[in-house]
């Protein structure tokens, strides 16, 4: 992983973070908010994986449905954001949208994929601390705006 804080202004840091090949994007990206200690951000990032999980949140269960992606696909579209968890560290919440070779497509929430050859992620931090909470009801975290800090 190779990251550069590219821009930075009185409201929001720029950061680009490449991720390379054989890489886990989840734990990659989770390891980089930590280290440079982010605690509010978006991200947006595209690139392509060699396999993935995707997930598909049943509300009934309270559990994700796995959906295994076993093949070379391009992230066409990867949108989430950090907040600080339960445990005082950052979160990522990521949704993507994978290709297939024959055009067709997978998403859902990001669980795991290995990078090849590489992903490009953009994330915008600003100077705030957004809260993830688990929510007993729903069995998932959800940032809490009652404990937002700017």
């Amino acid at each position: 992983m190779k990251s550069k804080r590219v821009g930075a202004d009185a409201v929001a840091g720029l950061y680009v973070v490449i991720l390379d090949s054989g890489e886990e994007a989840f734990a990659a990206l989770t390891r980089f908010a930590n280290e440079s200690g982010i605690s509010a951000a978006s991200l947006t990032a595209i690139g392509a994986f060699e396999r993935a999980t995707v997930g598909w949140f049943d509300i009934a269960s309270k559990t994700y449905r796995k959906i295994e992606v076993n093949e070379q696909c391009e992230v066409l579209s990867a949108i989430g954001d950090v907040a600080v968890g339960d445990d005082g560290k950052p979160s990522l919440h990521v949704h993507i949208v994978l290709g297939l070779a024959d055009g067709s497509t997978r998403g859902g929430h990001l669980l795991s994929g290995t990078v090849r050859p590489t992903l490009e992620v953009v994330l915008t931090e600003v100077p705030a601390t957004l809260r993830r909470k688990k929510r007993a009801d729903l069995g998932i975290a959800l940032i809490d705006l009652a404990t937002a800090c700017d």
